[in-house]
């Protein structure tokens, strides 16, 4: 066992630092099948370069109009390859995942459309994009309807309840892989394929659209290879490896793409136009990188999950259950708790570390949201972070860690400030 020498300069006490190292021992064989999924997706990644002829032209800079880019056409490739889509939009002048999930339902949807959820409500940030929550420029201003149907208490699709609410104007249905802030599981490849078949065997022409994020190089499969018309997500994310500064992707149906590219820019330019910059070498490094750090982002999220359902917190998912995405959700059931967490989770940060989360009226959310995330990217959720709703049952929701190291630090320090204020004992720790 290691001695906590190099632990102590980050203030962790010997008795959280040996009660992570019990944890860690017991997850040796978990943290090997992670890797061996890690090892299959950077070979993907790496075919899908190959395949697409990737050369140091394509990390060039292009300004202006950014006509005939290579370096932005050869990475859509990548993706495209990579994920098996027919084709793919990957720009840095998507701003965010938000914006991507935006710009995929507002340029495939048109008035007198509907679009449905299967799966509850969507993440706080949609709701203003559909108009669940009133706001300038929403589909429901473009006479767009909406209808979701809520997960079973065990967090498993209604089947009946959905091929009820399919109707003639159904024109998209989106799936959120992960769980967003709410206290369900986040659904697996196969499941989200089940579940498409489901539909399509009622509606074969309705587009089936998949919110990604936090789901990336996770599982050996996405969503697009088990019949997903669309798959979409956050550069600064999953699939930027950290490095990606910005940007956003939608992959899929060239129709869905061409649909897409067309909103972003403008008709009759479409995927033509949008200089990148000086982005593309991240664009593609971050990419290549995205399966091992997204291992040490799983593995942090066990390490957890191990660690806080020992000491009677709820986790979702639990410690034993498998790995959907890389977000641990832990019920924490007080306000001070979140609070404690967030501030270990801030104090690890190579950047900011010496800030204070506070709550705060973030934008889209309904709710005071806190967040700890001193990143070299801001808001970049592949880093490691901590954030969560100020509302019961206070839970929070962490993920990310450029490497195991960092992640298992992050964690360590979460407990210690819980140690510090008293929320934790040292007697809990054995």
């Amino acid at each position: 066992m290691m001695e906590n020498n190099i632990y102590k300069d980050l203030g962790i006490s010997d008795r959280v630092f040996s009660f992570g190292e019990k944890i860690e021992a017991e997850l040796k064989d978990r943290f090997e099948a992670f890797d061996k999924t890690a090892e299959y997706n950077q070979m993907k990644v790496l075919n899908a370069m190959r395949e697409a002829r990737v050369s140091s032209e394509c990390f060039s800079y292009a300004s202006g109009y950014g006509y005939d880019d290579i370096g932005r056409d050869t990475l859509e490739k990548v993706y495209s390859i990579c994920f098996k889509t027919e084709d793919a939009l990957v720009r840095p002048q998507i701003t965010c995942g938000t914006h991507a999930l935006a710009l995929a339902l507002m340029s495939n949807l048109r008035p007198g459309d509907e679009l449905y959820s299967p799966v509850g409500r969507p993440y706080d940030t949609l709701e203003e994009v559909i108009g669940i929550r009133p706001s300038r420029g929403s589909l429901k201003e473009y006479g767009i309807s909406y209808r979701e149907t809520d997960l079973l208490p065990d967090g498993s699709f209604d089947y009946p309840a959905i091929k009820e609410a399919i109707n003639e104007k159904t024109k998209l249905v989106t799936i959120q892989r992960s769980k967003g802030y709410a206290n369900r599981p986040s659904f697996s490849v196969q499941k989200i394929g089940e579940l498409i078949a489901f539909i399509k065997d009622i509606k074969p022409d309705v587009i089936c659209m998949v919110d990604n994020c936090y789901g990336e190089f996770v599982e050996d499969k996405e969503p697009s290879e088990v019949g997903a018309d669309m798959i979409v997500g956050s550069l600064i994310k999953n699939p930027g490896g950290g490095l990606a500064p910005i940007g956003g992707y939608i992959c899929g149906k060239k129709e869905c793409i061409a649909n897409a590219a067309a909103r972003l820019t403008s008709p009759g330019l479409a995927k033509e136009v949008g200089a990148s910059l000086s982005v593309m070498k991240d664009f593609y490094q971050g990419f290549f990188l995205s399966p091992t750090v997204v291992n040490g982002a799983l593995k942090g999220a066990v390490f957890a999950a191990n660690i806080y359902e020992k000491l009677g917190y709820k986790c979702i998912p639990d410690a034993k259950e498998s790995r959907h995405d890389i977000i641990q959700a832990v019920i924490l059931n007080s306000p001070e708790a979140l609070k404690a967490f967030c501030l270990g989770i801030q104090s690890a940060a190579p950047v900011e570390s010496f800030v204070t989360p506070e709550p705060w009226d973030m934008p889209g959310y309904d709710s005071q949201v806190i967040m700890a995330a001193g990143a070299f990217v801001q808001g970049s959720s592949i880093e490691l972070s901590a954030d969560g709703p100020l509302r019961a049952p206070y839970s929070v929701y962490f993920q990310g860690g450029l490497t195991w190291y960092h992640a298992k630090a992050g964690i360590l320090l979460s407990l210690q400030k819980l140690c510090d204020a008293n929320l934790v004992k040292d007697s809990q720790l054995c």
